[in-house]
């Protein structure tokens, strides 16, 4: 229990509770009430469906507000508008949340601001942070995307039009000067990943003394373990957006080599294009022999995929995090990973496996010898992989951390 039961105003996305960033937000939130934290969340969206333990939680209060962003309108249809419009839609929505933060401050006051997932949020009452401590919880930053763009624009290019691409690397501009600035007033960072944070303080001259790294949770009852040793041909699955920094062409070049090594294996693709990123075309490049692009699931699919794999595989060249690589270890499954993925920091390295970004015959290498201890030992691996995720990533962990972070900010203050 924290040595001080603080009263947080809550600002982010509505929870949800089958994973991504709405499962980490409940995870989070459930975690922090059970603590004894009394929390006030603000949510732009209009009053939707919660989950039902975050409903149940007397620590636990819900403002909504007056976003209402629907598809098939005509500021949705396309992709990029919808892209666009959401942002603006969300920004409005956020405004408008100002005056009934300030208002429940006034009346209660507030130990914390806690804001979660984006960095440029406009919900804080800037007289508020005069006195209220700020904390900033994100899950990416747009420099990190920004120079993702840059470094792969030929790659961008050959799957998107020019005028696309123009359009989200200046959004992506201004969203990284923006956030340059409005990180400034956060009197705490808490970052999902060491790697994550070194690109924070790089990139937006952010303090490094004012950090703190702390994983994503993942509720490891969510996944059952895998238990079986891998087949004659052995599930390596990718699971995720198939956009910009992931890795893609990385994927189909690795699928290319392990053909021309004659090493058994099959990759599986999983996941679809976002709003502004779309690389599926480089998928059409696949070899049939070892490799299939299965398209997009729903988030509770995603224990069925990697119940069904034997390896995850995440080549991403920039991943502040990567829940899915903390999924995979829950549900037993081991990793290999970029040395750009935070999740696989502070893993053991026989179910994480690093190799460097973009180097394909380091992840076929890597990949051969971890399918030979897979094969050797199956039940010790799954038994690791699973052990790693509870010691690293359940909610009562990372809740303890950060409520220890958050009583230390105050203690300073």
């Amino acid at each position: 229990m924290p040595g001080k039961p603080l009263h947080i105003a809550w600002l982010g996305p509505a929870p949800g509770e089958d994973g991504g960033v709405p499962g980490v937000a409940s995870d989070l939130l459930h975690g922090l009430a059970a603590l004894g934290h009394r929390i006030d969340c603000f949510f732009p969206a209009a009053k939707a469906n919660v989950p039902t333990r975050l409903a149940e939680q007397a620590n636990i209060t819900i403002t909504w507000g007056t976003m209402e962003w629907h598809w098939d309108r005509w500021y949705s249809r396309a992709r990029i508008a919808a892209f666009v419009s959401g942002l603006l839609a969300r920004s409005l929505a956020l405004l408008r949340l100002r005056r009934l933060i300030l208002d429940a401050h006034r009346r209660d006051p507030y130990d914390v601001i806690y804001q979660f997932s984006s960095i440029e949020s406009v919900a804080v009452p800037p007289a508020l942070m005069r006195t209220v401590p700020l904390v900033i919880h994100p899950e990416t930053h747009s420099a990190g995307e920004l120079r993702s763009l840059i470094a792969e624009r030929k790659l961008s290019l050959a799957c998107q039009s020019r005028r696309r691409f123009a359009l989200v690397m200046g959004i992506m501009l201004v969203r990284s000067i923006v956030q340059r600035a409005r990180i400034r007033r956060a009197a705490l960072l808490v970052c999902i990943s060491s790697v994550f944070r070194d690109h924070m303080v790089r990139d937006y001259g952010y303090p490094l003394g004012a950090t703190v790294v702390v994983p994503n949770p993942v509720r490891v009852e969510r996944f059952q373990q895998r238990s079986t040793p891998p087949p004659p041909q052995p599930v390596v699955v990718v699971l995720g957006r198939v956009v910009a920094r992931k890795g893609i062409d990385s994927v189909v070049a690795l699928a290319k080599t392990l053909l021309e090594r004659d090493v058994r294996v099959k990759i599986r693709i999983v996941g679809g294009p976002s709003l502004w990123s779309d690389y599926t075309r480089l998928l059409e490049d696949l070899p049939e022999e070892n490799a299939e692009y299965v398209g997009s699931v729903t988030a509770g699919e995603i224990p069925g995929e990697l119940a069904a794999s034997d390896v995850l595989l995440q080549a991403s060249s920039y991943e502040p995090f990567a829940l899915t690589v903390a999924e995979a270890l829950a549900a037993g499954v081991p990793v290999l990973a970029t040395s750009e993925v935070g999740a696989i920091e502070n893993v053991d390295r026989s179910v994480a496996v690093s190799v460097p970004p973009g180097d394909v015959d380091a992840m076929a290498d890597a990949l051969v010898k971890l399918l030979e201890r897979l094969a050797d030992a199956p039940a010790e691996l799954h038994a690791l992989a699973r052990a790693e995720a509870k010691r690293l990533f359940t909610p009562e962990v990372v809740c303890a951390q950060i409520s220890a972070a958050l009583e230390g900010l105050l203690e300073r203050a």
